[in-house]
């Protein structure tokens, strides 16, 4: 985003301008950021607010380039340990090429006690890594005291433990803490009291906080309300006051209340004053004292750097017991402490001099966004310190010898340092399968590179697929990719990425989706190969179907998504946690065909009913049209068969399409007038029509009440933008799927009103249809509906008149169009856009900008890079306990928003077991064999199950097909059929898994579930 112009480069930074806004993207824009350590925590930080799109970036370093940078920093790269490149030259150009809208320069000046500050006031945001306690305090206080002051974040990483400090000055003020839009909330009622109280309408929940302001629209009755703010007190989820009403008009009915996003200023202590006193977050809370004993415990290795200008020495008892000492000593200095956790400081002297990738890239992410935060005003900063340890990685390891540790002069030394080699071992033999390469599958390559996961000489592998191409905007935070791979595979250009980041990884690329499709590619024996699965998806659909396959495969999977500043990680293990499928949110609620149709009331139903009429118009007709005449040879035959009273799906809808099919550019014009005049003008005058506006319900309360809203017909008016943009958007794409050809002269004003000047309008003439206005009603399948003899009868005039002009191949052909929302040159948006305001304005909705009409329309997910990071960070953290066989109390889930910022770590679900009888349990991860052969018959697998497993079976089901149901007529003969005749498996199939219920206990009971039952077709049937 060039700062000059403050022109916000859409096709980059869309997904994260709905998460961050204009006005937010613009001042980042205007920001210049000094960040110090180019170390493992360092260098997250700069990929992540240089995807940003800062102003301009210093990176001050002071090192050169040691092997031991190699596995924390994936910017430096072997040739650069070899030469003894300063770490700031080695990385800038690498850090520089993600972004061509922000300057990065570097710096290897010296900062020390002795270092003239001054030069750090052209920057709005300083950063502190790898920086002794005494030099952050002194440049804290040097920013503190600036007008304005300097925002200031020191972060730091030691072995198993992170923290974060912010100190954004004496008052900070926030625009926008949290960052949710606003939702318009629709009235039941409002008294007329001291205190008035508003009810919601339909029970629905206002999500509002006592002290909050709201402000009213189209309430009509208590008209003095509409524009005014109210402070509320919230009386129940669905209700409450604001203050007195009793000499206002009487509530009559409708209007809609939105909140009143208002800036909060936050206050900030130095951090010499926060110190004593620390104010944290906690982010596990079944560990709650554990920021504060982590605070003590990092001030301590503070002091200890301090005596000694040197870490404690990894597994050094003497050191651990001086930093133990240390601890207790500050402790007893807090005002706001907790009690010293012996086990945490022994873990921290045994890792200081250790690094840990995957939580650098955790809290890099975090402290990220608090950059973000701290230049942009843009949600609630952190107050004031942040901690995280890893001690669940490193508690299993204690007992192990002091040389697991030692170094040895390769990348993994700083690793080895936390976990040891034997650990450091395991991840090399590694064999993962991840699905999908998008921004969370580039945080997670990098993540494997740096830990050395799958490697080629210890027969591991990282085996990644994503069927998708490169696209501009995922160059804003998918950080492998850069502007030369676009329209490239992503898997295979992540692969060169990640082993150019490690030459040792072994990347094995596919381009498939994974789906039922392809599962003769990733077959049972396929995942008995592999160690665990990670998703890096962002569909649920997708994530149900692997975690299917891992449960029916018994494979550890690591699942994680972000939406926005949002972010979850879920860990499922074999027969220790439940798996994805376990919990489903409830559906998302579908808009009442009703309402689309005719009675939108809020934007979202305006736009979604453009983008059904693109689907419908330019993808479901012209497929529909293809395959009719696919099925059907020619018009002739067609006609034939109707004129000798067949009837032919499709055949009326198709034979329309055919008899009023464009042939020109001034065709397609004519008909998306004709198309405003039907949309804009005659639905809202046959509405009107069908229910004038003093329409009464049978109740006598009045028909065009809130939410509905009564239509106002629009004429056409060719002056006016919007009009112009729909007519020539929809005439395009008429040109489109017709395939007729246009110049650029055509979509002139000039040419486009020559022809309109000519388009004569039909006089409206009202219908006496029924419409529709029950909101559970369901949208009629028109191609499914038996015709009239009248339709009939109008289908076989329309095509003999077609016949008549000769029909030729290409009219028997259309092009479908599939919706491109990033492509401003297609006219999809265009379309979209003008068709949801225009429907907007003719029933008084308050329309969207192209922005949000995009996002809506293109159902897209809000995303930026810092929450990214951080959720592959936990992930990784994950992996390596899956790796090191740890008990269930060691994984951990999170969800975390970095807008509030909240951080929530929770243990996982545990596995249920279910009861089936006679202490006869199952989990999700069980599955029950048995092995047959080509004469095995259903009664001889019944006999097989009961004797296995000592349960009677009473009904089995292979998918949807019952194969025994007693109660079923003929069913009692299929026991002597064989397996094989019942199931009819393909050659290839080995095995099918089965649902059989079984006998309750006491008649009259239901029949019991268990686990599948996976019937093999040969005694061999286990090789797939």
């Amino acid at each position: 985003m060039a700062a000059d112009s403050m022109e916000i480069d859409d096709s980059l930074y869309s997904r994260q301008r709905y998460v961050l806004g204009d006005s937010a993207m613009h001042q980042m824009a205007q920001s210049s950021v000094f960040l110090s350590g180019m170390g493992g925590l360092g260098i997250e930080i700069a990929k992540n607010i240089v995807l940003a799109g800062v102003k301009a970036v210093t990176l001050h370093d002071t090192k050169r380039c040691e092997t031991w940078d190699l596995g924390s920093n994936f910017f430096i790269r072997k040739e650069d340990v070899l030469s003894q490149r300063r770490r700031g030259e080695a990385v800038c150009p690498r850090v520089a090429e993600l972004n061509p809208y922000v300057h990065v320069d570097m710096s290897s000046s010296a900062l020390d006690d002795n270092t003239d500050l001054s030069f750090l006031r052209k920057y709005q945001c300083v950063i502190l890594t790898e920086a002794r306690l005494s030099l952050q305090k002194r440049v804290n206080e040097f920013c503190h005291t600036q007008q304005p002051p300097i925002r200031f974040i020191g972060c730091d990483a030691y072995g198993i433990c992170v923290r974060v400090f912010c100190d954004f000055g004496e008052e900070f003020e926030v625009s926008d803490p949290t960052g949710e839009e606003p939702k318009e909330i629709f009235i039941q009622s409002i008294t007329q009291d001291n205190p008035g109280v508003v009810t919601c309408m339909d029970n629905q929940p206002h999500g509002l906080q006592t002290g909050q302001s709201v402000v009213f629209r189209e309430v009509n009755g208590m008209e003095e309300l509409n524009g005014a703010s109210r402070q509320v007190s919230v009386l129940s989820p669905h209700s409450f006051a604001i203050g007195d009403t009793s000499q206002l008009q009487t509530y009559a009915h409708g209007g809609f209340f939105v909140l009143v996003k208002s800036p909060k200023t936050y206050r900030f202590e130095t951090l010499e004053r926060q110190l004593r006193d620390p104010q944290v977050l906690t982010p596990d809370f079944s560990k709650p004292e554990a920021p504060l004993q982590i605070h003590a415990a990092m001030l301590a290795l503070d002091t200890f750097q301090e005596q000694h200008s040197r870490l404690p020495n990894t597994g050094c008892v003497q050191d651990a017991e001086v930093l133990l000492k240390l601890t207790e000593e500050v402790n007893a200095t807090l005002r706001n402490k907790a009690p010293v956790n012996t086990e945490l400081v022994h873990c921290l002297s045994r890792t200081a001099r250790g690094t840990l990738p995957p939580l650098a890239a955790a809290v890099g992410g975090l402290a990220s966004q608090e950059v973000l935060k701290a230049i942009t005003g843009k949600f609630a900063p952190l107050q004031q310190w942040f901690y995280l340890d890893a001690i669940e990685v490193v508690r299993p390891l204690q007992s192990l010898p002091a040389e697991e540790f030692v170094p040895r002069g390769d990348r993994y030394d700083g690793l080895r340092a936390c976990i040891g080699e034997s650990m450091c071992i395991e991840l090399h033999k590694l064999r993962v399968f991840m699905v999908g390469c998008g921004a969370i599958g580039c945080e997670m390559l990098k993540n494997f590179a740096l830990l050395g996961v799958g490697l080629a000489k210890s027969s591991g592998e990282v085996c990644i697929t994503d069927p998708d191409l490169i696209e501009k905007s995922n160059l804003n935070r998918q950080f492998l990719f850069r502007p030369h791979h676009i329209q490239k595979p992503k898997s295979t250009t992540a692969a060169e990425a990640t082993e150019d980041i490690n030459p040792d990884l072994h990347v094995n690329a596919h381009l498939n989706k994974v789906c039922p499709a392809t599962e003769g590619i990733y077959t049972d024996s396929f995942y008995s190969r592999l160690n665990l699965v990670v998703t890096a998806l962002d569909n649920v659909e997708a994530r149900r179907y692997v975690d299917c396959r891992c449960v029916s495969n018994q494979r550890p999977l690591l699942d994680s998504g972000t939406m926005g500043t949002k972010g979850h990680t879920e860990i499922i293990m074999p027969n220790l946690t439940e798996s994805y499928n376990s919990h489903r949110d409830p559906p998302e609620e579908e808009i009442p065909f009703c309402t689309l149709k005719s009675f939108p009331s809020v934007i979202e139903h305006t736009i979604q009913w453009a983008r059904d009429k693109f689907e419908n118009m330019f993808a479901h007709k012209p497929s529909m049209y293809n395959s009719f005449w696919q099925t059907h040879s020619s018009a002739e035959v067609v006609l034939q068969r109707m004129q000798m009273g067949e009837s032919l799906e499709g055949s009326f809808q198709v034979i329309r399409l055919l008899s009023r099919r464009p042939s020109q550019w001034e065709q397609c014009i004519a008909v998306a007038r004709l198309k405003f005049e039907k949309y804009f003008k005659r639905k809202a005058l046959q509405l009107l029509h069908s229910f004038p506006l003093d329409t009464r319900l049978k109740d006598g309360s009045l028909f065009w009440q809130s939410p509905k809203r009564p239509p106002a017909p629009i004429e056409f008016d060719f002056n006016d933008t919007l009009h112009f943009t729909f007519v020539v958007s929809l005439a395009r794409l008429l040109a489109g799927i017709y395939n007729i050809p246009y110049s650029e002269k055509d979509l002139s004003e000039e040419v486009v009103f020559r022809v309109l000047s000519d388009v004569k309008i039909p006089e409206y003439q009202p219908s006496e249809k029924c419409i529709e206005t029950d909101e559970t009603a369901k949208k009629p399948d028109h191609i499914k509906m038996p015709l009239s003899s009248e339709e009939e009868r109008e289908a076989i005039i329309q095509l003999e008149q077609a016949i008549a002009t000769n029909v030729t191949p290409e009219r028997l052909q259309m092009s479908q169009l599939l919706f491109e929302k990033d492509d401003d040159s297609n006219g999809h948006m265009d379309f979209v856009a003008s068709a949801s305001a225009l429907r907007a304005n003719m029933y008084s909705i308050e329309p969207a900008d192209r922005l949000k009409t995009k996002r809506i329309a293109g159902k897209i997910i809000p995303a930026i890079a810092t929450a990214t990071a951080a959720v592959a960070g936990l992930v990784a953290l994950e992996l390596i306990k899956v790796v090191g066989g740890y008990g269930f109390e060691s994984f951990k889930n999170c969800f975390f928003n970095l807008a509030i910022p909240v951080v929530v770590l929770t243990e996982p679900a545990p596995v249920k077991q279910t009861l089936i009888r006679d202490n006869i349990y199952f989990s999700i991860w069980d599955c029950w064999a048995i092995f047959g052969h080509e004469d095995f018959t259903l009664s001889d697998f019944m006999n097989a199950v009961r004797e296995k497993y000592g349960i009677e079976p009473t009904m089995v089901v292979h998918g949807v097909k019952m194969l025994y149901v007693p109660v079923m007529p003929g069913h009692s003969k299929r026991l002597k059929l064989t397996m094989q005749k019942l199931i009819k498996p393909s050659v290839d199939r080995r095995y099918v898994d089965l649902t059989v219920s079984f006998a309750p206990e006491a008649d009259g009971d239901d029949d019991l579930p268990g686990p599948p039952v996976r019937y093999y077709f040969s005694r061999n049937g286990e090789t797939r």
